[in-house]
């Protein structure tokens, strides 16, 4: 049996967001891909992370399973939105910042 790729990531939370997590700064989650030959993206780590924090999960993504419109998230310096929003490939050791989106 050949298995998924995994790969950790760490999710950097704004202070308006810590209080889900009980204060705490970043959220390590491991993300799998859908199948051997595909990248973990950020949608498996959001699926992650709806079971290990869900309460914080809801506030990211709307009731659709699609980021919120006020929400940012960053990957490897780049908005997701632009590099495939939810289907966005992670790196192994990928960074995710979640911002308040501006305006």
């Amino acid at each position: 049996m050949l298995s998924k790729p995994v790969t950790m990531v760490v999710f950097v939370l704004p202070s308006v967001l810590r209080r889900w997590v009980s204060g705490r700064t970043e959220v390590k989650v491991f993300a799998v891909g859908a199948d051997r030959d595909s990248p973990p993206t950020l949608g498996s780590a959001l699926d992650t992370l709806r079971r290990t924090h869900p309460m914080l999960e809801e506030r990211l993504r709307d009731e659709y399973g699609r980021i919120r419109r006020h929400i940012s998230m960053i990957v490897c310096g780049e908005n997701a939105q632009g590099l495939g929003g939810l289907d966005c490939a992670l790196p192994p050791g990928a960074e995710v910042y979640v911002l308040p989106a501006l305006g």
